[in-house]
């Protein structure tokens, strides 16, 4: 897709919806998925076989030129965050940590032997969990441990997520030293009653010190989490976090929205027990309010809760028709096999996703054995591959071009879509898209509410979209 295909649905982008109906937030107001990937992991089963899995790993021996993401997942907090959704290990024994990199080294010894040395490592991310978890001391020994079994290109992309909670400079010289490029920071929200309400005490000093640490450090991009729907939030104390948070400057900014799922987190029961959550139809109203005060501030929408300065990597790719979408949230290194090391964490190439175990004394039984942690994983068909493009597109360029499509993958896309494409004509109405000659692009509305119109091309949720998180 060549940039200026795309370049008006950004221009769009700088005005913001203004007012809502009520009626409309509540009619779009359903479960569905955040489309990190497609088919997502509620498709994922443990009776696939793995060699199947694992063949994809290596189906070209001699192929040194793909390249890699790699993702590790550090899953220990010392505290639980009632809001949060990940998957996580709760200890205050740093300690614990020593072992798991045990366990991480001899799974990467394990995937480095089926894999061609020279493969480039394009980028590399720390997620958790806390990854600032691991001590100064720890966090150089994976780094070691990695770049001792991988290589990385110069240009490789190296970010971390950083809890300023319990951060020292020596953490930040630690990941520097081990090649930490970019930083995400989790703030969620700077009010002291909403902090209070989900168990992170986090005063706005203390983000303001990892940033200067981070700048200091020669950190070259730096992206803080916000999350809107939290209890006792309104959309005034939203936009008053945003105006504090703008202060730092941050290249990037990622503000989500809240998923409710205590059937999946039981801690966030605690919500519903108090009943100070925002109703959708003030959710809805808060982010009308973040994308008006940051594009106000210049930033652009890349869409799905993300947004960026004009000049960050992912504001270019978006521009350029190569914005791509994966576990991690956006990202501009398209192409790139994922190899998750780790408990829960996800692999992705082009074919197959796999899953690690989720619990921890399973993902070390497993490695003790001297096997590959996986515990299930899906194997895409054609169309599978065909529907992910569907579905990335809309959500990566916030448009769709046919004619580029049906080149793309090789199918006339328009028969191949022609009931899911008729079925958006109520969103049409509604005002979420409009149609031009061979395509169709979002609004500004239909932008907030994307994930509502890639759900028109996932033939699973007339199965029901049991599992998922709310769209608004």
């Amino acid at each position: 897709m060549s940039p200026s295909s795309i370049s008006t649905p950004n221009q769009a982008a700088e005005s913001p919806p203004g007012s809502l109906d009520p009626a409309l937030v509540r009619k779009y107001s359903v479960a569905g998925p955040r489309y990190t990937s497609y088919p997502t992991a509620l498709q994922f089963s443990d009776t696939v076989k793995q060699e199947l899995l694992l063949g994809e790993i290596h189906r070209s021996p001699d192929d040194d030129s793909r390249p890699l993401s790699l993702y590790f997942h550090l899953p220990f907090c010392e505290t639980r965050c009632w809001f949060c959704g990940c998957t996580t290990v709760i200890t205050r024994d740093h300690d614990s940590a020593n072992p798991y990199i045990d366990a991480l080294e001899k799974e990467m010894d394990l995937i480095a032997q089926r894999i061609h040395p020279a493969r480039p490592v394009v980028q590399m991310h720390w997620g958790g969990g806390t990854p600032t978890f691991l001590s100064p001391r720890q966090v150089r020994r994976l780094g070691d441990a990695i770049r001792k079994r991988f290589n990385f290109s110069r240009d490789a992309e190296f970010a971390v997520e950083i809890d300023p909670r319990r951060l020292s400079r020596e953490h930040i010289e630690a990941l520097r030293d081990s090649g930490a490029n970019r930083a995400s920071l989790g703030v969620q929200d700077n009010n002291p009653q909403v902090q209070q309400a989900v168990n992170r005490i986090q005063p706005p000093e203390m983000t303001e010190r990892a940033v200067t640490w981070l700048r200091e450090a020669g950190f070259e991009s730096i992206n803080i989490d916000l999350i809107y729907g939290l209890p006792r939030q309104t959309p005034d104390s939203v936009d008053q976090t945003l105006c504090e948070v703008l202060t730092l400057k941050p290249e990037r900014l990622a503000v989500f929205s809240y998923a409710h799922v205590p059937w999946i987190k039981p801690a966030q029961r605690i919500f519903e027990k108090r009943g100070d959550l925002p109703s959708p139809e003030m959710k809805l109203d808060m982010l009308c309010r973040v994308v008006e005060r940051l594009t106000r501030a210049g930033y652009v929408n890349i869409g799905m809760d993300h947004f960026a300065l004009p000049s960050d990597e992912l504001a270019v790719a978006q521009r350029e028709g190569a914005l791509h979408r994966n576990f991690q949230g956006y990202s501009t290194r398209a192409g790139a096999d994922i190899c998750g090391f780790g408990m829960s964490s996800i692999s992705q190439t082009a074919n197959t996703y796999r899953q690690n175990e989720k619990e921890l004394p399973a993902y070390y039984r497993r490695i003790s054995r001297g096997e590959l942690p996986v515990s299930r994983g899906y194997v895409l068909d054609n169309d599978d591959r065909i529907r992910r493009n569907a579905i990335m597109r809309v959500m990566c360029d916030l448009q769709l071009d046919y004619a580029e499509l049906s080149q793309r993958l090789g199918v006339d896309f328009e028969e191949y879509f022609g009931k899911e494409i008729a079925s958006l004509g109520e969103a049409e109405r509604d005002g979420l898209l409009q149609r031009f000659e061979g395509g169709l692009r979002l609004t500004p509305l239909g932008r907030l509410l994307v994930r509502n119109i890639a759900m028109a091309f996932d033939w699973r949720l007339k199965q029901g979209p049991k599992g998922f998180s709310r769209t608004v």
